[in-house]
């Protein structure tokens, strides 16, 4: 099948091949692009994709506890620069305080919703926008709730450019639930513990790890045992519990929050522009350079 130049593109973002590899990764699995990856780190060309690596747009993350509820949103700008507007930075605050009273049920809802002054939340960004000069958007929130016995982890990096919010049940040591979330921003698990992974990820990741040890040239009968073994590394490395403490790497961050008397209920985190695709001029130009040297 013909492979078309964005394919190999969003290849080639997700799993930092080169362009000629990701080209030919597609054309071997029929334009695939989950194969294409598996493909890629079989041939130990690419580690594993982290979808939402690449950041692009600007912003801020926030959050805003107010005793059992909290909550922890992302609103989009197009500089840097504006997202250090006091304008830009009040109207964040101001989503924030909308989110946590009335909790809509999705971002559609909450732009539908009405402020106490009677004006929609969409129109009021836009409001924002034409004072400000610049496109302005709630990209997601995340609102939270645990109980009197349970405590809030609340932690901003770089005055919001990744926020995170853990809730640690049975534990009211809110430094400790903080050094948590600092833990998550910093290192970037996916899930809390090893039975939330799911099955069709973990076995998709068993399969890759097999034929990677075979491709290395391990014999088949001892393939089994170092797999498993590199399966127990794949949990380190996407389950908080499992993950070396940061501010003590002798301790799990799940014996950790056992010594506190709690543990970790779950996580949101938050970083400006993840996942979001700003620039396309570089690739247009790679392109141009093949063909030339072609």
């Amino acid at each position: 099948m013909a492979i078309s130049a964005q394919l190999v593109k969003e290849l080639r973002e997700k799993t930092g091949a080169g362009m000629m590899d990701c080209k030919k990764a597609l054309v071997e699995t029929d334009g695939d692009m989950e194969k294409a990856i598996d493909f890629l780190r079989e041939k130990g060309i690419a580690k594993a994709a982290n979808k939402g690596d690449r950041i692009a747009a600007e912003g801020l993350t926030s959050i805003l506890v107010k005793g059992n509820e909290a909550v922890i949103l992302e609103v989009n700008s197009e500089t840097d620069f504006v997202a250090k507007n006091e304008g830009f930075q009040t109207l964040v605050k101001e989503l924030a305080e909308f989110l946590l009273a009335e909790k809509p049920a999705s971002v559609e809802a909450a732009l539908e919703s009405t402020l106490a002054n009677g004006a929609k939340v969409n129109d009021h960004i836009n409001a924002a926008v034409a004072k400000i000069g610049e496109k302005l958007t709630l990209r997601r929130f995340v609102v939270m709730t645990k109980t009197d016995s349970d405590s809030f982890g609340a932690y901003l990096h770089m005055g919001g450019r990744i926020s995170v919010l853990s809730v640690i049940e049975g534990s009211t040591d809110e430094e400790a639930a903080k050094d948590v979330s600092m833990h998550i921003a910093a290192i970037k698990p996916s899930y809390v513990s090893r039975d939330q992974v799911d099955a069709s990820e973990l076995e998709r990741e068993r399969e890759v790890l097999t034929q990677q040890a075979l491709n290395e040239g391990k014999p088949e009968k001892i393939v089994a045992k170092m797999v498993e073994g590199r399966i127990n590394k794949f949990y380190e490395e996407i389950c908080v519990n499992e993950q070396a403490f940061v501010k003590n790497p002798d301790v799990k961050v799940g014996a950790f929050v056992e010594s506190k008397g709690g543990k970790i209920r779950e996580f949101v985190r938050f970083e400006v522009g993840e996942g979001i695709e700003k620039r396309q001029e570089n690739f247009a130009e790679e392109v141009m350079n093949q063909v030339k040297k072609d």
